[in-house]
């Protein structure tokens, strides 16, 4: 085993054995303060130490725990509540498409697959998502699998892989479906669109809806573009790939670890952070905390991470944002070249925050510009005043404006099939003089 293997090996347990050893303090911290001789001493202190340790327990306990889907019942117009099955519709090594069926519900006519990022959180990320839109169509989702639970036998998984993992599940769910990317696959899933386009037009989605998704890095920088700039490929891969210790499946493969993932986002707005948990301490210490409330909610999804495969992670930052091979229209998958041109029949949106800071207004607005074969009456875009990266598609502005926005887009690209009766707002296209609508009053 050379130095880098091993230098990898080491810091990937040496997190582990981290994350491990904070979670014991906070349960040890937890069970020492809550000890009944103490309720003889008035002391606050104890209060706060054992608030300090079930949420200090609690978080790092998180940290390696894939949440569950825990999708609500949903309401049917005969008044019954409808329990949702996630069934496995295609099974991969790396991922699977997965639908959510809805019990004694006839299958709606208005069909959509979620593409989940793949950028340090599972899928389950979407929850709020995917439970927004099942009562209005069938859903289905890419349900990425951790990296550190892949044997090194299954081989490789980069960018090139994603987006054929995506033409797959496309073709497979057929032309019918609609499309909704977001965040880090939007760009994957315009080339996969535009594979089938040149491969297999009868397959190419209904519609493609791209939220928040880096289609042109450089269109507007942010910490996240600054840092993969000022960063070489070589630097990189030695700081922060690491290989999985022996403790999971994936022993051996070489990874972009969760949980270097999430001290990295946590850093980009590390005073909310702490307030966050500096008040959630002494609202348990108060006893006025509880186990859902929106503290734990948030962070029970947050906090937990998934790694991703060193191939995945570097062919992103390579490709993507330092190559800009979407930007340019240079992307290649299998030697293939792959041209955004080629999509004429597919309608796209493009949904952005004014407030992202993760992919500014203009990074994903600019896939419109790349579609040269495509009509300006397919193209539309819409851009949500006072809403960060989150907002977009799971927070506020998601459930009040963006999301009748993103069905009515559906709804307009129907072809002949009967629409719903729910219209409640449209999205500009990309005129040069039709105006942006702005449809939220109220920041995230």
């Amino acid at each position: 085993m050379g130095k880098q293997p091993l230098k990898g090996l080491i810091s990937y347990d040496m997190m582990e054995t981290m994350r491990n050893t904070s979670e014991w303090m906070g349960a040890s911290a937890r069970a020492i303060a809550s000890y009944p001789a103490f309720a003889m001493i008035p002391h606050p202190m104890f209060r706060v130490m054992s608030a300090w340790g079930r949420v200090t327990e609690r978080s790092f306990a998180r940290m390696v725990i894939k949440p569950d889907w825990n999708i609500p019942p949903i309401a049917g117009p005969d008044g019954q509540d409808h329990i949702v099955y996630i069934e496995p519709e295609i099974k991969r090594d790396f991922g699977d498409l997965v639908h959510f069926r809805v019990a004694r519900r006839e299958p709606l006519a208005r069909k959509i697959l979620l593409v989940a990022p793949m950028s340090g959180h599972y899928a389950t990320l979407l929850r709020s998502t995917v439970s927004s839109l099942l009562p209005d169509a069938e859903v289905y989702v890419t349900d990425w699998h951790n990296a550190r639970d892949i044997p090194v036998s299954k081989g490789k998984f980069d960018i090139e892989d994603y987006t054929q993992y995506l033409v797959d599940f496309m073709r497979h769910l057929g032309p019918d479906i609609n499309v909704i990317a977001v965040c880090q696959p939007a760009p994957l899933a315009l080339a996969a669109t535009a594979l089938l386009a040149e491969e297999d037009p009868k397959a190419q989605p209904r519609t493609l809806t791209l939220i928040g998704g880096p289609i042109d890095p450089d269109a507007a920088a942010t910490e996240v573009t600054d840092f993969g700039n000022r960063m070489t490929m070589g630097e990189l891969e030695y700081l922060v790939i690491q290989q999985v210790g022996f403790k999971y499946k994936g022993a051996g493969r070489m990874v972009y670890p969760g949980l270097a993932q999430l001290s990295s986002f946590i850093a980009m707005n590390a005073d909310t952070h702490a307030k966050a948990f500096i008040d959630k301490i002494f609202a348990e210490a108060r006893h006025v905390g509880s186990e859902g409330d929106k503290h734990n909610k948030f962070y029970d999804e947050y906090l937990a991470v998934m790694d991703m495969t060193a191939e995945f992670y570097l062919s992103t930052v390579e490709r993507i944002f330092k190559g800009l091979e979407i930007a340019q229209n240079r992307f290649t998958v299998n030697g293939k070249p792959v041209d955004l041109g080629k999509i004429k029949d597919v309608a796209v949106f493009t949904v952005e925050g004014a407030n992202d800071d993760i992919s500014a207004p203009g990074q994903c607005v600019a896939a419109l510009d790349m579609l040269t074969g495509l009509d300006a009456s397919k193209k539309q875009q819409h851009l949500e005043p006072g809403a960060g990266h989150y907002g977009i598609f799971a927070g506020k502005s998601w459930r009040l404006n963006i999301r009748p926005i993103v069905l009515d887009f559906i709804d307009d690209n129907a072809g002949g099939e009967v629409r719903p009766h729910r219209r409640r707002a449209k999205a500009s296209n990309n005129n040069v003089d039709a105006p942006v609508i702005n449809s939220s009053r109220m920041p995230v």
